[in-house]
């Protein structure tokens, strides 16, 4: 496929979309940060095992909407961290002999949408390797919390622990490493997949009517440039059990979204020109920034039942920041499609942090942890350990 569809009500958007991601490559090419092409693919063969590791990523620019849902295309692109407060863990078994596709998350057979998300990836990796042979799936999210949370952003671990071990067990270990390579196979599960299988602070490439091969994830702090950025994620339940394909299908109904669009390239960049500097304030700034364009175009997008995502404590864990950063303790928080907060400072100022979150008196657990790396390939016994009564 050439070109992905273009919805008609962005028809008018797609020239200077598309000129923005002109102009977002032309910067990546100028620091040697873009990728090189997949490589011709290896001998596949038709039964096979393999397990990968993936880190949940939380959002600095962020993304609602899919302009092509077959092929998971957004209207805009996007930026994210990955985060090692947890990840998820996958084992994927082709063989000849299984009747169907099958999968266990969390130790729970997956059934309908969620069955089918999954066997999307997996078609598309059998497609290239010319196979029918059906999968076995088990995977599981490991979180250092009680409490999983709402917005932690285990769909995108989830989706790059699965596009690299499905990889792997037909192709091997060499075109499983390939970061561009994966990120459009995991893109098919979850967008967000995109970027949490680049690792670091990644860029997933998007505008409507992209080509699904163009549309992939480049890794930018490609020099270690933010060693020392600390996440501190705090899991808030949703009360009202949001549902993010939801809210996907009502943002572009928001009256702000096209501003939203339009603005992107230049905050994409912004972004990259901070990375080089090992800018990580602009950084936070930006995350926490369009945390609230984010919240705004949801609950906008419906006049009648509107997607309030946020939970009472939101409010508090915002106003902490702006005093902490009025106390000289620089500090961001950041949310994605939930209540799940992750704070973005520097690792000294963690402890600050921590304390001042406790302080509040809520009751909430805090995980301190660096930025996460790219979805690679475990050994299936350390997968089987970890995935054991699963």
């Amino acid at each position: 496929m050439n070109q992905s569809t273009i919805p008609h009500y962005v028809s008018d958007l797609v020239v200077p979309m598309r000129t923005a991601h002109e102009q977002i490559l032309a910067e990546l090419q100028q620091y040697n940060l873009l990728p090189p092409p997949p490589p011709p693919l290896p001998p596949a063969r038709a039964q096979g095992m393999a397990a990968a590791r993936a880190y949940p990523m939380q959002g600095v620019l962020k993304y609602h909407g899919l302009s092509d849902w077959t092929q998971r295309i957004a209207f805009l692109p996007s930026i994210s961290l990955n985060n090692a407060a947890a990840h998820t863990t996958t084992l994927v078994e082709f063989d000849p002999a299984l009747p169907a596709d099958t999968a266990i998350i969390g130790g729970i057979p997956a059934q309908g949408r969620e069955l089918e998300r999954v066997v999307t990836v997996l078609d598309a990796v059998r497609s290239l390797a010319g196979i029918s042979s059906r999968a076995r799936v088990v995977s599981r999210n490991v979180l250092r919390t009680k409490v999983a949370g709402k917005g932690l952003g285990t769909s995108a671990s989830a989706a790059a622990a699965l596009a690299c071990a499905a990889a792997g067990a037909l192709f091997g270990p060499e075109l499983a490493s390939h970061t561009r390579f994966l990120s459009t196979l995991a893109r098919l599960l979850a967008g967000s997949g995109c970027r949490s299988t680049a690792g670091g602070l990644a860029l997933w490439l998007s505008y409507p009517g992209i080509s699904p091969t163009e549309s992939y994830a480049v890794r930018l702090d490609q020099h270690n440039e933010l060693a020392d950025v600390a996440l501190i994620t705090v899991p808030i339940d949703s009360r009202i059990g949001l549902k993010t394909e939801q809210a996907h299908h009502d943002a572009p109904n928001s009256i702000f979204f096209r501003s939203w669009m339009l603005a992107r390239g230049d905050e994409v960049r912004e972004c990259i020109s901070a990375v080089r500097r090992g800018d990580w304030r602009t950084i936070g700034q930006l995350a926490e920034l369009d945390s609230m364009r984010l919240h705004g175009i949801t609950m906008s997008g419906s006049r009648e039942q509107r997607i309030i995502g946020w939970e009472p404590e939101n409010i508090t864990l915002f106003r902490l920041c702006n005093d902490l950063r009025a106390r000289g303790v620089p500090v961001y928080a950041s949310t994605d499609t939930g209540p799940t907060v992750v704070f973005i400072t520097h690792r000294d100022y963690a402890p600050t942090v921590v304390a001042a979150i406790h302080d509040l008196g809520l009751n909430l657990e805090t995980v301190v942890a660096p930025i996460g790396g790219p979805a690679h390939v475990i050994p299936v016994e350390e997968a089987l350990s970890e995935l054991e009564g699963v």
